[in-house]
């Protein structure tokens, strides 16, 4: 399999110049644990995750270093240690040029950088553009799927996977966090979406995508917005910057 196949390809982002408070809240709004950082043309520049928020001034867990051991390490990195632990914007605290892998990486090379960086997320690109991520929980889907039997993709499969894909995210209900695998005309959708009635209409858009013969429905109703919270939703990258059962309930 490749790196293609198990990507969600719909990627929640944010600016270097975006808030600390900010990113939390898309990060919780949207229940993910990292966001990809992009500049102004949509390229990567780097990536924040949960684990940049354990050193924090707020929390009294920044790093103390004695007068000592700052002069052991070195004044660059003491700088840049309290520069993280209070910078109050993402390009502060995010880790740049981050690990990446081409959409046709085979999955042993995703694996390895995952476990050779200790990293959860690897963002997939296509030339110098940003064309999804993987994650850690994208490969329980990937095993899912083989367990279940799915025959492996071909061609017409790939045609029809892009078209599902594309037919989705020209729509005001597209999933979040989506991603769409086809085997031998059954379309299997995972991600997120608002409510049962944009669950609904996501199922009747990919059942009219030529050459789709069946449905596996995975996907999950997302806890509503809180009251006022502005949706991000839409669109092929969704940035934030200073502005199961089938479809006939059978198995397959």
């Amino acid at each position: 399999m490749r790196a293609y196949e198990i990507m969600t390809p719909r990627v929640i982002t944010v600016g270097a110049d975006t808030t600390i408070v900010e990113a939390i809240e898309t990060m919780l709004r949207h229940n993910i644990s990292g966001l990809p950082v992009v500049d102004e043309a949509e390229r990567l520049v780097g990536i924040i995750s949960e684990s940049d928020f354990l050193r924090r001034a707020e929390t009294g867990t920044e790093r103390k270093h004695g007068r000592w051991l700052s002069l052991l390490i070195g004044t660059d990195r003491v700088a840049a240690e309290f520069a993280h632990d209070n910078g109050r914007k993402v390009g502060d605290i995010m880790t740049p040029h981050p690990r990446t892998v081409s959409e046709d990486a085979r999955l042993d090379q995703v694996v390895q950088i995952m476990e050779s960086g200790n990293v959860k997320r690897v963002p997939v690109m296509r030339g110098d553009r940003m064309v999804g991520i993987i994650t850690r929980s994208d490969f329980l889907d990937a095993v899912a799927s083989i367990a279940r039997r799915i025959p492996e993709t071909n061609a017409d499969d790939d045609h029809i996977r892009n078209e599902v894909t594309n037919a989705l995210r020209r729509t005001p209900w597209q999933p979040s966090r989506f991603h769409v695998t086809v085997r031998d005309g059954v379309a299997i959708l995972h991600g997120v979406v608002r409510n049962e009635t944009a669950h609904k209409a996501a199922i009747v858009t990919t059942e009219n995508v030529l050459g789709v013969s069946r449905v596996l429905d995975y996907l999950r109703i997302a806890d509503p917005y809180p009251p006022g919270e502005e949706d991000y939703g839409g669109g092929d990258f969704v940035s934030l910057r200073r502005q199961p059962s089938t479809t006939d309930d059978e198995p397959l």
